[in-house]
């Protein structure tokens, strides 16, 4: 049996949020190869004494993924591409070419699912369409997702970063707007937190279709959330449709760069003592977004790390 297999130039810088991306549009098991040096740690994992001599990081990473060659390629593609072209304002993705081969008797499409199983979140159980809830796991808040056509599952540190704000902060009482929401989970999450009503905004129309799509596997009810396309920064349309001084949490898993255009305008959506929970922030850019928070005048709360990323909490005091 024939495959497709598909070889994507990106950087290293890029790679992580790169491969989330792929597996959250439902392409499985990304190879990702690099030359950034081993840590120590590495090292020591490797067990072995003489290790290979590895060259010069060059910033390059290349990222391979497969496609039965009966599946339609051509709509699969462009959803990269248009991704790539989305993070290419805000991030450095490289030259992005895609070179195309084929390859036999890799049992890749068939077997792809054994890359995404059931996770925890703390207490929370996510978890596939194809596997099932175990007794022990009767105790927990069970959320059913796919990898699909829209960012957000749940495994990238960002929105589990967002997600543990998200149930510190939600009352029974929350109005909650999600900037760039996606698959809907941050807003299906607050829901099942105990949110009162849940809007997102994405510019992706796949949102639209993923966020119903959830939302209803996982029994919330069309009046308990919205969902709309557009860009909230400089869309007036979107602006108005959302509301002004609505919403005691904004939640915006999105890149630094678009934080801080977003970060001025979002806060005429938030009511005084509104929470506003960012992620989707690379360690280094963690002093870029604080000080944008803070010149907005919103009082920083939490700054809070899991790996590479970085959630800063705040609150609209004015």
């Amino acid at each position: 049996m024939k495959w497709n297999q598909f070889r994507l130039t990106t950087t290293t810088e890029a790679e992580d949020i790169v491969s989330s991306m792929l597996m959250d549009l439902g392409i499985q098991g990304v190879q990702i190869e690099d030359k950034i040096p081993l840590t120590q740690e590495d090292k020591e994992q490797m067990f072995v004494d003489i290790l290979p001599d590895i060259p010069d990081d060059d910033g390059k990473a290349y990222l391979t993924f497969y496609l039965d060659e009966d599946e339609d390629k051509a709509p699969i593609l462009l959803r990269v591409r248009q991704e790539l072209e989305e993070m290419r304002k805000f991030l450095d993705v490289g030259e992005c070419i895609i070179e195309e081969s084929q390859t036999e008797d890799v049992d890749w499409v068939n077997n792809w699912k054994q890359y995404f199983h059931q996770f925890y979140i703390d207490d929370i159980l996510i978890i596939p369409s194809w596997e099932k809830v175990e007794a022990k796991d009767s105790d927990k808040l069970v959320i059913h997702i796919d990898p699909g056509t829209a960012f957000g599952t749940g495994m990238h540190e960002t929105t589990q970063l967002c997600i543990r704000q998200l149930k510190k902060y939600v009352t029974e009482d929350t109005e909650i707007l999600d900037v760039g929401c996606g698959s809907g989970i941050l807003g299906m999450l607050a829901l099942k937190f105990g949110a009162k009503h849940s809007v997102g905004t994405d510019l992706d129309p796949c949102a639209i279709d993923a966020t119903h799509e959830n939302m209803e596997v996982n029994g919330i009810r069309k009046d308990q959330y919205e969902v709309m396309i557009g860009n909230i920064i400089d869309d007036k349309e979107i602006q108005d449709k959302a509301g002004y001084e609505k919403y005691d949490i904004v939640a915006a898993n999105i890149l630094a760069d678009v934080l801080v255009p977003l970060t001025p305008v979002i806060i005429h959506q938030m009511k005084k003592g509104g929470i506003y929970i960012t992620s989707g922030i690379i360690d280094d850019k963690e002093k870029v977004v604080v000080e944008a928070v803070e010149a907005a005048g919103l009082e920083v709360l939490e700054v809070n790390h899991q790996g590479e990323w970085v959630s800063v909490t705040a609150r609209k005091n004015e």
